[in-house]
């Protein structure tokens, strides 16, 4: 097998190890807001002579089986998508070695796949949103997001293509500013969603939406330091000063 070959396998190794990192931190920190948050919407259910909906998958199942399956499979995922840049960018893009790619690309995928988007459209737990304007919130979110690796990757070529003109930390300022530019101008322009329901309570929504972004963040670094240690030997001989 090649070398991309073998960075796929342990950029998707490395992935699956992240996801249960992750899944630890949102079982710990996410499940317990999320279950503060079903108790609200049944209060409020029962207070409005509702019937509860049936479950088509018990809780038991989706704080345990559920979301281990999710985190593995979406660590997976990442971990491969990030061998793959990963693979396409060493050597290409600057002087970095294996475990300061690694950890670069993990940080720009953090940053333009959930930081930006979750500024405009923060992850909401059950109770919050009406279910007529789901995909909406959806589209828009994933909206926010393409934008968002769109400007980071013209960023990317706006940086090298200044690196000769203005040096390498100018370059690097120039194509940070432009892309807070892009990303603002967009967020300005996007639509607000605003559908918390009266009395909901605001610590609720803020410790689980700061537990979202904490699954994230342990995601995304995990993959970042594991991968960048197992591509490191990938590449035998390898001695970077970036590293």
């Amino acid at each position: 097998m090649g070398v991309p070959g073998t960075l796929l396998l342990r950029g998707m190794l490395a992935g699956v190890l992240a996801g249960i990192l992750a899944v630890g931190f949102a079982t710990l920190f996410g499940e317990p807001q999320i279950e503060l948050a079903i108790g609200f919407e049944s209060l409020m259910d029962h207070a409005a002579g509702h019937a509860p909906e049936p479950e088509l998958v018990s809780r038991a199942v989706q704080r345990s089986a559920g979301l281990l399956t999710a985190g593995v499979a979406c660590g997976a995922a990442l971990g491969g998508i990030v061998a793959l840049v990963f693979a396409f960018a060493y050597r290409r893009v600057g002087r970095f070695g294996p475990r300061a790619l690694a950890a670069l690309l993990a940080l720009a995928g953090f940053i333009a796949v959930v930081l930006v988007p979750q500024l405009k459209y923060p992850a909401n737990p059950p109770s919050i949103g009406e279910p007529e304007t789901i995909g909406v919130r959806t589209a828009l979110h994933f909206e926010m997001m393409l934008i968002a690796v769109a400007a980071l990757v013209l960023a990317v070529l706006l940086g090298r293509r200044l690196l000769a003109r203005f040096g390498g930390w100018n370059a690097s300022l120039i194509a940070v500013l432009a892309f807070i530019c892009i990303v603002a101008s967009v967020q300005f322009v996007l639509p607000d969603v605003n559908e918390v329901p009266d009395g909901f309570p605001a610590v609720v929504l803020w410790r689980f939406r700061m537990a979202s972004l904490g699954t994230q963040l342990v995601l995304w670094a995990s993959i970042g330091v594991i991968f960048g240690v197992l591509a490191k030997h990938a590449f035998p001989g390898c001695t970077r000063p970036a590293d």
